[in-house]
This record gives C-alpha cells, structure tokens and sequence, in this order.
C-alpha cells in the first residue's frame, strides 16, 4: 500500500473512527441508564452525544485555538513563517491554511481545523526561535501532511468527544455516589446490581479506553505524516534534527493540556528529569 491509497483510506477511516467515538458515549449512557434505572440518562447521553458531535465538526478547531491561546498572524506579522507555509502548501497542492503562533517558549506545533479549506497551523514562538528554516520546514511540512492526509478532523474531534465520556463518567459517579437511581426488588433488583457493577467500572475505565483510541489515531498516523512530509521537503534530516531539537528542550508547554497534547508534533510535556517523548 501506498502514501496515496493510504491518504484515501484515511478518509474512510476518519468517519467510521467519529462513528465508533459516538456509538461508544451512547453505549456509556445506555449502561449508566439502566444501572441507575433511570432512562433520561440514555436519552440525555444521545442528545449531547449527537449535539457534541456536530459541534465538534464544526467548532472544534476553534475550541482548540482558544484552548492554546493561538493567536492569528499575517504575512506582514510573520513574513518567514507565512512563506514557508504558502510555498510548502502550493507544493503539497492545499490551500494555504491560516497561521497561528502561541505565545509559549517551548518548540511544539500542530494543524486543526475540519478540511483542507478550513485548515489552521500553529507553532509557538519558541519553535521560531530555536530552528532554522530547513527543520522549520520539516516541522511545516509534517503539519501540512496531516492536513493533506485528512487526519485533523478526526484528531480534533477527539479532544471533544473524550472530553464527553470523562463528563458522563463522572456524572454517573456522582449519583451513584449520592443515591441517584431508583431501587428494583427480585429479578430485576439483582440485575440492577449487576449492571451497577458495570456502570461503576465502565465510569472508571471508559475515559482511560477513550484516551487509549484517541492516542492509537494519533500514533498511526504520525509515521504517514512523516512519510508524507519528507516527499514535501526533500530534505527528512530536517525533520529530524528539528525532533532532536524539540526532544532537548527541558521545560513544559504552558498553553497545552491533557486533552489537546495528541494534537502536537511532540509531547509537550516532560518528566521531571527534563526528558520528554520524540514525538506524540
């Protein structure tokens, strides 16, 4: 299989993966639902599930921005960023995407928005500041594959829909916790309790399962990324040594969280010997 047939089934993917993402919440709520025998819970979980869904489609590239506190720059702004970007994305044949910098002294960057024609880069200053322009452009190309590839729709989505499952989890801890749900005598009464069981370890495990496909999306398509970028740039040493560089850098990201760090090129945060992962 190819770069090319890989970049189509990535399309597929991208929809079948936002499918299970949903199918997965409402199947959260039905268990809550009948651990708590209290059918609003499912009724309620469809309804944000599916309202949060087409949020997430729609808004999530700017729930993200807003999250890392990117700011948008022009050409005028940024003149050596704007140009790599434009002569990066008329070769990768996309539209050239909106530039956004995060006022964050650690090297990171990353691409959102729901389509090519809706795409958004955005690296920090401290990226600007620490490479030069072949590993600048590594990291830009890298960036513009995943927009190429598809791949930003279904990374952003997930920072909502996981965001969701940890809601409904903890909801449902909390009125287990403080005697929500109605009590069944018998036959029903001990499958109530079994259920209970369940919703009480799914409320455990479903935002770590949840946090587990989010993560396997975003590994899988890091290595087409790569690949992709490199064809770009003709040059993958400075993708490379800009990874060396990023990997060097002793401090954490101040504008990133737990629920947008997949969408960086690299981990953004390290462990407290000051040694973090290559890449996410």
């Amino acid at each position: 299989m190819t770069i090319y047939t890989h970049q189509s089934a990535n399309i597929r993917k991208t929809w079948i993966l936002m499918s299970g993402f949903l199918v997965f919440v409402i199947l959260v709520g039905w268990v809550f639902s009948q651990a708590l025998q209290d059918s609003s819970i499912l009724y309620i979980a469809v309804v944000i599930a599916l309202v949060m869904n087409l949020f997430s489609y729609w808004y999530s590239d700017k729930l993200v921005l807003m999250m890392t506190g990117a700011r948008e720059v022009q050409k005028m702004d940024a003149p050596e960023l704007y140009r790599i970007v434009e002569n990066l994305a008329i070769t990768a044949g996309l539209p050239t995407p909106k530039v956004y910098i995060i006022d964050d002294p650690a090297p990171n960057a990353f691409a959102t928005g729901r389509d090519e024609r809706h795409a958004v880069v955005a690296v920090t200053i401290g990226i600007l500041n620490q490479l030069d322009k072949t590993e600048l452009e590594g990291v830009i190309a890298h960036e513009l594959s995943h927009i190429g590839n598809k791949d930003m729709l279904v990374s952003t989505v997930a920072v909502i829909l996981v965001g969701l499952i940890a809601m409904l989890s903890d909801l449902f801890l909390r009125m287990h916790w403080f005697g929500g749900g109605r009590k069944r005598e018998g036959g029903d009464g001990r499958a109530q309790a079994i259920f209970m069981l369940i919703g009480i370890a799914l409320a455990i495990l479903a935002p770590l399962i949840a946090t587990l496909m989010r993560l396997a999306i975003s590994r899988k398509r890091e290595f087409l990324a790569d690949a992709s970028g490199a064809l770009l740039t003709r040059h993958p040493e400075g993708l490379s040594s800009a990874l060396i560089k990023i990997s060097q850098y002793p401090g954490e990201m101040r504008a990133a969280n737990h629920a947008t760090a997949h969408l960086f090129i690299a981990n953004p945060f390290r462990s407290k010997d000051g040694v973090g992962f290559m890449t996410k």
